[in-house]
């Protein structure tokens, strides 16, 4: 069977060069006799795979040397509770925008240790635009604000970076890291989940300015502190290896394509094609102010919801798969990472025109 074009949201389609090497290395990395798999973590052959993960990551991403990088597990839904642990620093109001779902469960989890202050939201019009930044109600002296550079369900995009003054800026980068270039120096602390973007499920990314690190108070327990893996260099208890050897033959593709700024250039052209056709037609529609529709996940409905399933059906013949909105939106939803090659949307955006020809 040929391979088909993967529209889902995460875990979500890899470059197929990446693949191949990963194929072509799964019984024997560069004449070990072994598997990435089989190695033991603290081995030199997987040193070298971790340390070249993270340079890689830091040339593309630009990180400056006072930032810490980890490779973690537990996704960014862990870290909704890791950065108020590490970061209220005894404080007592963390600020949080609210653009949505992931941005709810953000401020669901944090609120279980400290007060919580929604400085800003966006559910007065079901979470289809970014509140002006004039707008927002920052707290002078919050232990940090928290924002979601982009919501995969609801498919908005912050095209701005916040500026917080002396108040540490954390974002949750999970669908967008490495999608544009961005100034990691204006950030207390980013953190992503690699199922979109970078690799495979089951590591997570930390990018944390090192002065954030120690300062928890009271001191958390050891897996939950950063200072633990900061100091272990992310080998405090046993890494998952094989995401992070994914993860860095990604960077390595990247590289490959040019870097984040030629990537973006690849980005806003996929997405360019598919809203465009979408502002075409009263068959299909996208319900996000054009000035925050994301780039990475693009959702639709059609005009009669009673076609839906016969729309995903038709798409799956046609090898575009994962086409279906989250559960708690519905519709359709397209996520065209880094990975999903151009003839992808194109592909989709023809099916979308023979289905409306065919039903509208």
């Amino acid at each position: 069977m040929s391979r088909v074009f993967n529209f889902s949201a995460g875990p979500a389609c890899l470059p197929e060069e990446v693949l191949r090497q990963a194929a072509e290395e799964m019984l024997d990395w560069h004449g070990s006799g072994q598997s990435v798999m089989e190695m033991s973590h603290r081995g030199k052959e997987f040193i070298s795979i971790a340390q070249q993960a993270e340079a890689d990551l830091r040339d593309l991403l630009g990180i400056p040397a006072h930032y810490k990088v980890l490779f973690l597990q537990g996704g960014a839904s862990l870290q909704f509770e890791m950065v108020p642990i590490n970061l209220l620093r005894g404080k007592p109001i963390a600020d949080y925008v609210n653009t949505g779902e992931w941005s709810k469960k953000a401020i669901k989890a944090a609120k279980n240790f400290c007060h919580v202050k929604v400085v800003a939201s966006s559910e007065d019009k079901n979470f289809t635009y970014v509140p002006d930044v004039a707008t927002w109600q920052l707290t002078a002296g919050a232990a940090y604000v928290h924002y979601t550079a982009n919501e995969t369900i609801g498919g908005v995009e912050f095209d701005f970076i916040p500026e917080t003054g002396d108040v540490p800026l954390v974002c949750d980068m999970s669908s967008n890291i490495l999608s544009r270039p961005i100034d990691v120096a204006k950030f207390g602390l980013i953190y992503a989940g690699a199922q979109k973007n970078i690799g495979p499920a089951g590591l997570t990314i930390v990018i944390v300015r090192e002065d954030l690190v120690g300062q928890a108070q009271p001191k958390p327990p050891a897996m939950l502190d950063y200072k633990t893996h900061v100091d272990a260099e992310s080998m405090y208890n046993t890494p998952p290896t094989y995401a992070i050897y994914i993860a860095g033959l990604v960077f390595q593709w990247l590289k490959r394509q040019g870097g984040v700024a030629a990537i973006e250039a690849k980005n806003v052209a996929k997405a360019q094609m598919l809203y465009d056709y979408l502002d075409s037609t009263d068959f299909y529609r996208n319900p996000v102010e054009k000035r925050f529709r994301s780039r990475m996940n693009v959702p639709f409905t059609l005009a009669d919801p009673a076609l839906d399933e016969e729309f995903l059906k038709g798409a799956k013949a046609r090898g575009l798969v994962q086409l279906k909105g989250h559960r708690s939106v519905g519709g359709m939803r397209a996520s065209i990472y880094n990975a999903m090659p151009i003839e992808g949307v194109a592909a989709l955006i023809d099916y979308m025109k023979d289905f409306e020809r065919q039903k509208g």
